[in-house]
């Protein structure tokens, strides 16, 4: 059977996907594919890549640095998120990325966007991440209402968390037929409707699809967790997610909170990695 790995976004939340994939990286754990969305994307590239501490690095190198992550960069450049600094310096100078161990790893990388014009979720297969891909990349990570639309191809995405947050049923329809899940929320999380959807239909009022998988996020993100209950009943899918909560936010700036939600991702991959390898056996 294929093995998949998914990983779920969450901004700062996401750096606790980054330990469990250290785990998996100092362990030897692989997979046939990996599909990201949003900070899962951005910490699996660097899994895949074989890149063991790559993510906590220079998340805590730069993390107090305005380009990274700050309303400072929204103002200066359009973008929380510096697109300039976090996918070109950082990448290919600050910390580089090993593009050539990515593109020979074996394991397929897929990554989650949102077309706005649509309203539904892509799912781009990434052979590598230079020049058009890292884009998708860039996407898939590109929050609404603080980034600018991302297009590539004439077709227009942003944040790929908005239309598929949790892309299991995704990665079965590709043919990922066992798959570990890592979550960014603790067990029994449910996400309540979004009291603030205003300004997105202020924003975005070009798009209407796009806007209502922005309200229907809940609903979508809650009968995906139903989904992934269900699959991991059947034994078709092993859960990792936080054993504790964290007052972690999506754009967390303290250091010290970055480092604590990191190390518990590493403290539950490495509870439950004899799980982990028993689950990838029984797919063979």
């Amino acid at each position: 059977m294929t093995t998949g790995l998914v990983l779920e976004g969450g901004g700062k939340r996401g750096i606790y996907t980054a330990g469990v994939l250290d785990v998996f990286g100092e362990n030897g754990v692989g997979f046939d594919g990996v599909i990201g969305v949003s900070a899962g994307a951005i910490h699996g590239c660097s899994y895949v890549a074989g890149q063991v501490g790559r993510s906590i690095r220079y998340n805590l190198k730069y993390g107090h640095d305005y380009r990274f992550m700050s309303f400072r960069s929204l103002i200066l450049s359009g973008n929380m998120v510096d697109a300039k600094f976090c996918y070109e310096d950082l990448p290919e100078r600050l910390d580089p990325f090993d593009h050539e161990a990515f593109e020979s790893s074996g394991c397929k990388f897929y990554v989650t966007c949102s077309n706005l014009e649509s309203g539904q979720a892509e799912y781009v297969y990434c052979p590598d991440l230079r020049k058009r891909h890292i884009d998708y990349l860039r996407a898939s990570a590109s929050l609404p209402l603080v980034s600018k639309i991302v297009e590539i191809d004439g077709k227009k995405y942003l944040d790929g968390g908005i239309c598929d947050s949790i892309p299991l049923q995704a990665f079965m329809d590709l043919g990922y037929e066992r798959n570990v899940v890592v979550l960014t929320r603790p067990q029994g999380y449910r996400k309540p409707a979004n009291r603030w959807i205003w300004p997105a239909r202020l924003k975005y009022r070009k798009y209407p699809a796009f806007v209502k998988a922005l309200a229907n996020r809940h609903l979508m993100y809650n009968s995906e967790l139903d989904l992934v209950s269900d699959m991991e009943s059947q034994g078709k899918a092993l859960i990792i997610r936080p054993s504790r909560k964290i007052n972690i936010s999506k754009m967390e700036r303290n250091l010290d909170k970055v480092k604590e939600m990191y190390e518990l991702g590493r403290a539950d991959a490495q509870r439950v990695l004899p799980q982990v390898r028993e689950f990838l056996r029984k797919g063979c």
